[in-house]
């Protein structure tokens, strides 16, 4: 298969709102974050708007649309409210992503398989607006297939499972992961399907997915905002930048 050069990162920047809201203050401010993580070699900007408003604010997404130089990703629920949000936006990106209230943060994958005419029926109206429809699912035949079957132009293989076996020293567990990770981004590029991976990831675990000639872009935000407030948001950036590189390299 041929090879697919050019990795990209995108940076989540849900949880420097985290940090804002806990106190109820105009800071940080996460578009400052995007424009740094620009600076320091970013490609794109994601954010999620969940329906709780628990980190990004409506207000926020107003301000990256306005402020950004590269891509916004706006992940969000298949909701009526997130899609007419994302049509009055026209985001370069929407992945849609399930959602929970309770869950502190996104658990699992979608399940387009048993949702597959709703899902369809859903992404249509952006895709016509011209926005790239990614789906974020688990590594599973069934949701890969099912996603190209409904017009998905990108999938996004959750990468959570595989970086908890790791960090629980499940290592049998975590090896099966990533097989079936790498299975999946081959079977997905197959079928025509731009290929992105993302959740959980740190500087221990993004080399093996990174080195994946398949995939196209890695989203990771939680992990780079908790360097950040060690090494700073640029030099955090700049050494995932530069893992991801080397594996692919």
């Amino acid at each position: 298969m041929e090879r697919i050069d050019g990795l990209r990162l995108g940076v989540n920047i849900d949880h420097v709102a985290t940090v804002r809201n806990a106190r109820g203050s105009a800071y940080p401010d996460p578009l400052r974050a995007a424009k740094l993580a620009e600076q320091a070699g970013a490609h794109g900007i994601t954010a999620h708007l969940r329906e709780d408003r628990r980190h990004i604010s409506d207000a926020d997404i107003e301000g990256l649309m306005g402020g950004l130089s590269v891509p916004l990703n706006l992940e969000m629920a298949a909701t009526a409210e997130m899609q007419a949000i994302a049509l009055r936006h026209r985001p370069h990106a929407v992945c849609i992503v399930p959602e929970k209230r309770e869950e502190r943060t996104t658990e699992g994958g979608l399940d387009v398989a048993q949702d597959e005419n709703r899902l369809g029926d859903f992404i249509a109206p952006l895709r016509e607006a011209g926005c790239r429809v990614s789906l974020f699912i688990g590594a599973e035949r069934s949701q890969v297939e099912a996603s190209a079957r409904i017009g998905a132009a990108v999938v996004e293989l959750h990468t959570g499972a595989y970086c908890d076996f790791h960090a629980e020293g499940r290592f049998d567990e975590r090896d099966a992961e990533l097989e079936r990770l790498r299975a999946m981004s081959a079977h997905a590029h197959g079928l025509g399907l731009e290929v992105h991976a993302g959740h959980g990831l740190t500087y221990d675990t993004v080399v093996p997915v990174a080195a994946f000639p398949e995939v196209m872009e890695l989203n990771i935000g939680h992990f780079l905002i908790g360097e950040a407030i060690f090494r700073g948001l640029g030099p955090a950036i700049a050494e995932m930048r530069r893992l991801m590189d080397a594996a692919r390299g």
